[in-house]
């Protein structure tokens, strides 16, 4: 019995672990009842930490979110690379549009922290602004190397930094039409294939990969 209290005291107190449970509370608690309505008390009575201890590791409460938001970030930008790390926008929005439905992390994270449920009205909530300009900065990054690449590849003549803040964009949108509220599958593969069609037309990319 001591033997394992003391374990689960070590494993409480791990740094690591700790960081990962603040962390996991904090998602579930900003994407159930929102950024503005959560405090640094809420989220370590989840974590089952001090107070103290997430200010030890993360600052403050925007520090937090800004983890959290480069988490994301990093999370979306796996499941765009995928295992081959092609470098066709339409494989790219296609596992983009795959994560979220699978993984539901854009309708938890805007519907809790909008007014209108989608990420327009998500802009407008000042408490949202550092999980979503850190999630957006890591995605946009890894977008433009992609871009980069592509372009020294196919020898396109193309702008990696505006084509990927733009694309970014649109690609915003697309989700927000396509899981907002009582979508169908219908309108949903409509929006998908219709935002693959736009990101490769914008690349001029249609004669390498085709247009469908």
């Amino acid at each position: 019995m001591a033997t394992r209290a003391a374990d689960t005291r070590s494993r409480r107190y791990d740094p690591a672990e700790t960081r990962l449970r603040v962390l996991e509370a904090a998602n579930h608690l900003f994407s159930t009842q929102g950024f503005a309505k959560t405090g640094t008390a809420d989220i370590a009575r989840a974590a089952d930490v001090s107070e103290g201890s997430i200010f030890y590791h993360f600052g403050s409460k925007r520090s937090l979110l800004e983890e959290l938001g480069r988490t994301y970030g990093e999370r979306m930008v796996e499941a765009m690379r995928g295992t081959d790390d092609s470098l066709d926008p339409g494989v790219t929005i296609q596992r983009c549009f795959d994560y979220c439905e699978t993984q539901k992390t854009w309708e938890k994270i805007v519907h809790a922290n909008s007014q209108d449920g989608k990420k327009g009205g998500m802009h407008a909530n000042p408490e949202a602004e550092p999980f979503y300009q850190a999630s957006r900065d890591v995605v946009v990054r890894w977008s433009e190397d992609k871009f980069r690449r592509m372009a020294d590849h196919y020898g396109l003549k193309l702008d990696a930094e505006i084509t990927a803040a733009l694309v970014y964009s649109v690609v915003g949108a697309a989700l927000d039409m396509a899981f907002g509220p009582d979508v169908s599958d219908t309108t949903r593969d409509r929006v998908k294939a219709e935002t693959i069609r736009f990101a490769r037309a914008a690349c001029g990319i249609d004669e390498v990969f085709g247009s469908g």
